[in-house]
Order: C-alpha cells, then sequence, then structure tokens
C-alpha cells in the first residue's frame, strides 16, 4: 500500500508531462475530478483532490506519468536502462494524498526486461522483491518494511513505461470519460481496474480496491 509515510524507497512524488498545461487541466477534472493551480514557473502545477496535492504538472514534448522515489540523493531525473525517467525524491513532504479516491494508489513498470529493470531499481533505491504464486510480475516494497507497504510491481511488456493507477469510486464510470485501452474489469483480490490514455498520449489507470 503507499502511504505518505515516505521512508527510502517509497512513491514520494509524480509528475505528469504534457505540452498543454490548460488541456491537462480539464481531462484530469472531468475524470479523477482533480483542480488544477498553476506554480510560479511558466507551464508547472500541482494537481489537488479534495485540498491535497496528488500530482504535479511539468511541460513536455514527451508525454508521459513520472514517478519520484524518496532518497537520499538530490531531486534529479534519472533514465532507466530501457529509457524510463524516474525521480529521485528528497525533501521533508510528497503528495498531500496518496491510497484513497482521487490519489496515487498503485505502480506498475512495464520492462521489456523485468529481471535488469529490478536489478536497476534496487541499485537505485534497495526495494525488496517479492513474487507472488499465481500473480504475474515482481512485486514491490521499500526496504525493510513489510507486506503491507507492497506500492507496485515489475510486469513484462514489449514498451517500458510508469503505469500509475488512481483510486477512484467509480472505474466504470472513469472509463466513460477517456479513451480506454484495457476495459473495466475485476480483479480477484485487487478490486475493478480500467487503463485508459489522457489526450497527449500518457497512460494510466483507475482502480477501485477492494479495501477503498
Amino acid at each position: 500500500m503507499i502511504t505518505t509515510e515516505y521512508v527510502p524507497g517509497a512513491p514520494a512524488w509524480i509528475d505528469l508531462g504534457t505540452s498543454d498545461e490548460a488541456k491537462a487541466a480539464e481531462f484530469y477534472s472531468g475524470v479523477l475530478g482533480w483542480e488544477y493551480r498553476p506554480l510560479d514557473t511558466p507551464g508547472t502545477g500541482v494537481f489537488t483532490h479534495a485540498g491535497r496535492t496528488v500530482a504535479g504538472h511539468v511541460t513536455s514534448q514527451s508525454s508521459s506519468w513520472t514517478v519520484h522515489f524518496a532518497g537520499d540523493g538530490p531531486d534529479v531525473p534519472l533514465t532507466d536502462p530501457h529509457g524510463v525517467e524516474v525521480g529521485m525524491w528528497q525533501g521533508p513532504a510528497g503528495l498531500g494524498a496518496v491510497s484513497v479516491p482521487g490519489s496515487l494508489t498503485w505502480l506498475e513498470l512495464h520492462s521489456p526486461a523485468p529481471s535488469a529493470s529490478a536489478a536497476f531499481y534496487r541499485s537505485l533505491f534497495s526495494w525488496e522483491i517479492e513474487l507472488i504464486t499465481g500473480a504475474p510480475g515482481q512485486f514491490l516494497r521499500p526496504a525493510g518494511t513489510g507486506p503491507g507497504r507492497m506500492f507496485g510491481a515489475i510486469v513484462a511488456d514489449a514498451q517500458a513505461f510508469w503505469l500509475p493507477y488512481f483510486e477512484v469510486t467509480d472505474v466504470d464510470r472513469a472509463a466513460a470519460s477517456a479513451p480506454v485501452l484495457l476495459a473495466p474489469h475485476d480483479l480477484d483480490d485487487v478490486g475493478r481496474i480500467a487503463v485508459l490514455v489522457d489526450p497527449f498520449g500518457a497512460r494510466f489507470g483507475v482502480m477501485r480496491s477492494v479495501t477503498s
């Protein structure tokens, strides 16, 4: 589970890169109920839900989500062996809300070489990696934490990218507001999920967790 206890290696922040700040704000307001607040630097801002910060925005010609993990290094973006950008977050606070409706609830790293990706990220964040019988992927949690802190998985795919999932109260309603890559369906012991794409090509998931 993703929490706001930002121990080393835990997800701490997430940025959306797009070429059109206003269009991004309008789209995510309609799908996830977010509000948008521009920052002083042109093209940057934060998305909020129920008054709490749930994501950031940066102007970028390549549209995607970039995940930042708590660490001891400087606040810099890095690139993994498959070209996926990842951030190192150092600061007193990250996202204002996680694992509640309207906020980040799960992460998937899609990779053409999951074992190589796992080795790279373990060298950065010392993640503990677990295999679950019958479940695809390598499941991730910060070093020194228990099963309740599992925050995501590395899964095999022909392409490489981070796929964030956001908690929603109604997956089907969210899916009706955006182009659908994976139709709403139920996963045993997980919940109901769908995978969508925004107007810029950035992929993201929505989930109604069984525990929400």
